[in-house]
């Protein structure tokens, strides 16, 4: 690869506004001090962003030599390779690399371009242990690597369509009797260019709100984290008293908030990466695999459960099971505490005129599935607002990150369907939820 090729991966992830978010919420969630992605080729490990808190000394455009490090590993084998503590890493405690740059603690994931080809890594270090071991943390730095090769990807085209275009230009200058063919040449690009400008727009809106949740939700419990547990250090040392014990308390609440803003980010992600793999399936199972799981809170409750036959549908079970799964839990949060919450859930086949749905296609069968409640309900004004992206229209507390409903959304809209919420203050919610069926 020459030169001006290592430059323009390096612009590239540039251009992807939300990579410093992504290395901020590692650093913050592992301990790790430094998390950077690198350019790997068989010959050149070069930096292509990096977040430096251990002043390691590395800034894009940076290299290390690729055969002192184990990213040269990785892209020989792409597999994640993660290391709690190498002094006790039966694999790690004697290799080269943490003993060179003085490593404790090491994770590396492969970034894999969407046509399948090698790109490079995110990784993270510090001279120090840390528990990298666990399901989330790997979770999280999959989901970042997809992330992050799904915009170079977008990146990479949209640079690609405008060296299409220019080319044509060129090719209009040169050879005027191929100006109307070269015309429509261009007219394609332009559609294309058009088309992935408006893709890149819906993309960096919720880029926007993802970087909102990087930079204020999740920094603010782990702010707290650090006060409480310096307050603790400082005045109780080895000791526990009644302030001590509130200090964890308040520990512990702002950690469980972070944790329920993680998983629901990396389930809101998950609905758009996921392999979309349709299945026919009885809904009657999937729902009532949910409601087990809600089974302790819905006996603390007093839920009762009002289910007719849903039938079977062609579906994306993981995706669909987490649809219910949120719109049930949706009702169990807004329940109204002075009365019994009923919990409704229906199901019917029809077409456009039989639903009374002017949305539907004249020509297709539809499955409606309806799902309503006696809670708090809404204000009907704000039915379309309720599936934004960190919107909750109650008061804000630990229950809800307000992702749910967006989540929801999207998996509908992941199976051609589409989704209508309707409320009544004080008197319930009812979401009817409309799938092509066969």
């Amino acid at each position: 690869m020459s030169e001006e090729n290592f430059k323009q991966d390096i612009i590239n992830i540039k251009n992807i506004s939300i990579v410093p978010n992504l290395l901020n919420v590692i650093c913050q969630t592992t301990g790790m001090g430094f998390a950077a992605i690198a350019r790997v080729t068989e010959d050149r490990w070069i930096t292509c962003s990096a977040l430096d808190n251990l002043e390691f000394g590395l800034k894009p455009g940076d290299e290390l030599q690729v055969k002192t490090t184990i990213c040269d590993e990785i892209r020989q084998n792409p597999k994640a390779v993660i290391i709690d503590n190498v002094s006790e890493d039966p694999d790690y405690h004697n290799h080269h690399t943490p003993i060179m740059y003085n490593l404790q603690s090491y994770i590396s994931v492969p970034i894999i371009r969407q046509d399948g080809s090698f790109f490079g890594t995110l990784c993270a270090i510090d001279p120090k242990p840390n528990k990298l071991k666990d399901f989330k943390v790997s979770e999280m730095f999959n989901l970042f690597a997809e992330l992050i090769s799904f915009h170079l990807s977008a990146v990479e085209q949209a640079q690609a369509d405008k060296t299409l275009l220019s080319e044509k230009n060129n090719l209009l200058k040169k050879n005027e009797v191929e100006k109307k063919e070269a015309d429509k040449l261009i007219s394609d690009a332009e559609k294309k260019l058009i088309e992935k400008n408006n893709s890149l727009k819906k993309m960096n809106t919720e880029l926007e709100a993802f970087n909102y949740i990087s930079s204020h939700d999740l920094q603010e419990p782990l702010r707290k984290i650090q006060l409480y547990t310096d307050l603790i250090e400082r005045e109780e040392e080895n000791k526990l008293s009644e302030k001590a014990k509130a200090a964890f308390q308040k520990i512990k609440s702002s950690a469980f908030r972070m944790q329920n803003l993680i998983n629901d980010l990396l389930t809101y992600s998950k609905t758009k990466f996921d392999e979309r793999k349709f299945e026919l399936k009885d809904l009657n199972t999937i729902l009532n695999h949910v409601i087990e799981d809600f089974s302790e809170e819905t006996e603390n409750k007093n839920v009762i459960f009002e289910i007719e036959n849903l039938g079977s549908l062609n579906v994306i079970e993981f995706q669909f099971r987490q649809l219910m799964y949120n719109l049930i839990s949706n009702s169990l949060k807004f329940s109204n505490p002075h009365k019994k919450l009923v919990i409704s859930i229906t199901s019917k086949t029809g077409n456009k005129q039989e639903l009374n749905n002017d949305q539907l296609l004249p020509d297709q069968k539809y499955k409606l599935i309806t799902i309503s409640d006696n809670g708090i309900g809404f204000d009907q004004a704000y039915s379309d607002k309720i599936f934004g992206l960190f919107q909750v229209l109650q008061t804000r507390s630990l229950n809800s990150t307000g992702i749910g409903l967006t989540i929801v959304k999207r998996i509908v809209e992941n199976h051609n369907g589409f989704i209508k919420a309707e409320g009544v203050v004080n008197q319930g919610a009812k979401f009817e939820i409309f799938i092509p069926a066969a």
